[in-house]
C-alpha cells in the first residue's frame, strides 16, 4: 500500500546516507552562469540545455501554494530503507534516481523556508524539473475530500502537508509492485535492490557516496537471465509478469495520462497484473485519489477496524465502508494508515520464502 505507515522521525544518517558536499546549494549559484530563466512568479528553471552527469545541475525553485510535508508526499516512492533509487539524507534532503522519457536523471529536493529548491542531473534533468510541481502534489486536490468520520477529520487536521504525488512514470512503480505480489515486503525490497544494483546504472550527478542507481530500461529488464531472477528470490510467475510488461512498456506508459478507469484497464490487460498491482502503480504514477487497493492481506482489516471496529472486514466490507469517499478512497486509506489506528497483530508474521537454494 502506498504510504502504508507514517514516516519515521529524523535519526542519524547511515554511512550511505551521508550528505553530499554542496547538497544544499540551489538557485542561481548552483546553475550555469547566466543560464537561468524566469518561468513563473513562484518558480525558476535554468536554461533547458541538458545537464552534464558530472557538471553543474539544472536548478529550479517552486513555492507550494499550501502546506507541504516532503516526507509524506515522497514516502510512497521509497521501496525499503536501502532503496537504490531513493535516499533521504540527515539534513532532510531527498534524492531520487529514475529513468525518464528523456533518459536517466537524478533529482535532489530540499526545503528552503517556504520554497522548494530542486537540482537535477543527467539527460532527464529538464524533464524532472518540469514535473517537479506534479511530483509534489500540485495537481492533487485535497479539498475534494470531505471527512465523514471523526478519525479522518482529526488525521487530516494533524497532517495538513499530505499531498498525493504524481510521477508520470508507470513502469518504475509497476515493476516493484509486481515484485511485492504474494511475498513479504522485506523479500520484495531485497529483490528490488539486487536487480537495480546488478542491472541498473549509477545515477548521474554527485551520487557516488549515496549509492544511487537508475533502474534498467525495458530492454535491460528483458535481458536479465533466468538465474538472476532466481538469485533475487523472484519466482517465475512474477518475473514472467515483468517480462510481459516491459515488452509493451510504451503502451503501459500511456496509462499515466489516462483517466483512472481506462488506466486500470490498460494495466490489467497484462496477465499477472490484477487490481492490487494496478492500483498500487497508479497511486504513484497518476496521483489517483480513488485508486483503492483491493486484494491486500491487511488493508481491509485496518479500514474495518478504524471505521467500524471490525478487524475481520474483507474487501467487500472495506469498499462498503469507503463508499462515502467515492472518488477519494485512496486518500481515505492513506489517512487511516497515518492515524495510527491499526489493529494489534494476532497471528505470526508471514515467513519469508527462499527459492535460491531450490
Amino acid at each position: 500500500m502506498a504510504g502504508r505507515f507514517a514516516p519515521r522521525t529524523t535519526r542519524a544518517a547511515l554511512p550511505h546516507q551521508a550528505a553530499v558536499p554542496g547538497a544544499a546549494a540551489s538557485g542561481a549559484g548552483a546553475s550555469r552562469a547566466g543560464a537561468s530563466r524566469r518561468q513563473s512568479a513562484s518558480a525558476s528553471v535554468s536554461a533547458p540545455a541538458p545537464a552534464s552527469p558530472e557538471g553543474p545541475p539544472l536548478t529550479r525553485e517552486w513555492t507550494p501554494p499550501a502546506p507541504l510535508d516532503l516526507r509524506l508526499v515522497l514516502g510512497p516512492l521509497r521501496r525499503g530503507p536501502a532503496d537504490p533509487t531513493f535516499r533521504m539524507t540527515g539534513d532532510g534532503t531527498f534524492w531520487r534516481a529514475t529513468r525518464t522519457p528523456a533518459g536517466p536523471g537524478t533529482l535532489r529536493i530540499a526545503r528552503h523556508g517556504d520554497r522548494i529548491a530542486a537540482a537535477a542531473w543527467g539527460p532527464g534533468a529538464d524533464w524532472l524539473l518540469e514535473g517537479l510541481p506534479a511530483l509534489l502534489g500540485a495537481e492533487d486536490d485535497p479539498d475534494a475530500f470531505v471527512p465523514r468520520h471523526r478519525l479522518l477529520a482529526l488525521t487530516r487536521h494533524r497532517r495538513p502537508g499530505l499531498r498525493l504525488l504524481r510521477t508520470g512514470l508507470v513502469l518504475e512503480s509497476l515493476i516493484p509492485s509486481v515484485l511485492e505480489q504474494k511475498v513479504t515486503t522485506d523479500e520484495a525490497y531485497r529483490a528490488w535492490r539486487h536487480l537495480v544494483r546488478r542491472f541498473g546504472t549509477p545515477a548521474p550527478g554527485p551520487t557516488a557516496d549515496l549509492g544511487l542507481h537508475v533502474m534498467p530500461d525495458p530492454r535491460g529488464w528483458a535481458m536479465i537471465p533466468s538465474w538472476e531472477w532466481h538469485k533475487a528470490n523472484v519466482d517465475a510467475k512474477r518475473s514472467s509478469t515483468i517480462l510481459r510488461a516491459v515488452r509493451v512498456a510504451r503502451r503501459l506508459e500511456e496509462a499515466a495520462t489516462m483517466p483512472l478507469p481506462e488506466a486500470l484497464t490498460r494495466l490489467q490487460l497484462i496477465p499477472g497484473i490484477g487490481p492490487w498491482t494496478a492500483a498500487e502503480t497508479l497511486q504513484r504514477s497518476n496521483g489517483a485519489a480513488d485508486a483503492v487497493t483491493v486484494g491486500d492481506l491487511h488493508l481491509p482489516g485496518i479500514v474495518g477496524h478504524a471505521l467500524a471496529d471490525n478487524r475481520d472486514a474483507d474487501d467487500e466490507e472495506m469498499l462498503r465502508l469507503l463508499t462515502p469517499y467515492e472518488g477519494q478512497r485512496h486518500r481515505a486509506t492513506r489517512l487511516i494508515l497515518l492515524s495510527g489506528r491499526i489493529p494489534a497483530r494476532r497471528a505470526p508474521r508471514m515467513q519469508p520464502g527462499n527459492i535460491v537454494n531450490l
